[in-house]
């Protein structure tokens, strides 16, 4: 479910049905709604219900020890595929299908490739994957960072399974929307032939108040969703290897974390001398423009940042990792900052700290670079081109 738009996946799928609503396509959104998104009907903003046409059905993807073990030895699929296919969302897909004519099915994510045959066989409409990530990636650097060996063997044998599904379903579609040129040519090399345009996160720009030094003070920040593991363990990392140096330097700097669905075992390690935490806040970009210096450490992950993209809308000096900024054309020490050890990272926020006015430089370029490579209506008029000229 893509509303409320709180976090990077639901605001990359809200920001993209609203830019092609708003040229005036006709937008259907058929939505899982899961234990993780959960929201209930009274609490969808009627306006936006009826615009979007929004249709939902609940999907429980949570994961269980039982449902883990059964696909692990009597499955080919990778579990986190085959926790998205459920009877009920496949029968109102279908039913939608045959009660409606559509130009164009864009699948937002791999997952949803397993919908393809009921698809084929209800409509007409050309399938458009619209690929958010490399999802193998995503799990096997995720285990190449474990220091657990069980499960570093079982993370790398689903970014194989992940793997050899996305190769069973490449050209299955009729169109290839992948999220960045990177993901456009991993999906090539393993053998895709169909049309394609990258179409990556977008920003109406005008959502977003941009004014230069709008922090009260120089201090850090986080924001992320929490529950997401590559964010988790970006934070840990920098917490263990550059905040204690960081701030025996600066002992009146802070470094505020906000983010959703915090656990408490996360909060505990968390919990240094320093470090504010927010919990979930309201108002996303008043926390952004409270502070100066965004941080975004992360070590693991695929496909592109969302949060980057609207620190950059907002004209913030962001620090991040080469995998933080992978799929968003950046460059370092111009409208970003990129340090992928302990030591460049302390010397590249100790820089920041000793010359504020670089703050403001780096904020500027990079909400001129968002201006320039990621409007809404500049890329969703793209893509509606597209998909009339593969009708």
């Amino acid at each position: 479910m893509p509303y409320p738009p709180k976090d990077g996946g639901t605001i990359g799928i809200y920001n993209i049905i609203n830019a092609l609503s708003e040229i005036g396509n006709d937008v259907h959104l058929l939505a899982m709604n899961t234990p993780k998104h959960f929201i209930a009907d009274d609490e969808i903003d009627p306006n936006i219900k009826d615009k979007l046409n929004i249709d939902y059905v609940f999907v429980d993807t949570n994961i269980s020890l039982f449902g883990l073990l059964k696909n692990l030895f009597f499955s080919r699929l990778p579990y986190i595929a085959e926790r998205f296919y459920d009877q009920d969302f496949r029968e109102k897909l279908i039913k939608k299908l045959n009660s409606d004519s559509f130009d164009i099915i864009q699948l937002e994510g791999l997952y949803l490739c397993l919908y393809i045959p009921d698809i084929r066989k209800h409509s007409n409409a050309k399938i458009s994957l619209r690929s958010h990530n490399i999802e193998h990636e995503i799990w096997f650097r995720t285990a190449q960072n474990s220091s657990n060996p069980i499960k570093r063997i079982y993370l790398r044998h689903l970014s194989r399974r992940i793997k050899q599904f996305k190769i069973s379903i490449i050209n299955k579609y009729d169109v290839l929307v992948p999220i960045t040129e990177r993901d456009a040519e991993i999906y090539n090399k393993l053998g895709n032939s169909k049309p394609s345009i990258i179409f990556p996160a977008i920003v109406n720009l005008n959502d977003f108040n941009y004014s230069v030094n709008s922090a009260k003070e120089i201090s850090l920040f986080h924001l992320g969703a929490l529950d997401w593991f590559p964010n988790q363990e970006g934070l840990l990392w920098f917490i263990d290897n550059c905040w204690s140096t960081i701030y025996k330097n600066h002992p009146n700097l802070k470094f505020n974390i906000a983010g959703r669905n915090c656990s408490s075992e996360f909060l505990k390690k968390i919990d240094r001398a320093g470090i504010v935490f927010h919990g979930e806040v309201e108002n996303a970009q008043k926390f952004m423009n409270d502070y100066a210096v965004m941080i975004v450490p992360l070590l693991s992950g695929s496909g592109m940042r969302i949060k980057i993209i609207e620190g950059m809308a907002m004209g913030k000096a962001i620090i991040t990792t080469t995998i933080g900024t992978e799929g968003i054309s950046t460059e370092d020490s111009k409208n970003i900052m990129i340090a992928d050890t302990p030591e460049e990272l302390i010397n590249k926020i100790e820089m920041l700290l000793s010359n504020p006015e670089q703050i403001d430089k780096l904020g500027l370029n990079a909400r001129s670079f968002i201006e320039m490579n990621y409007s809404d209506k500049v890329l969703s008029n793209k893509l509606t081109d597209f998909y009339k000229s593969e009708q």
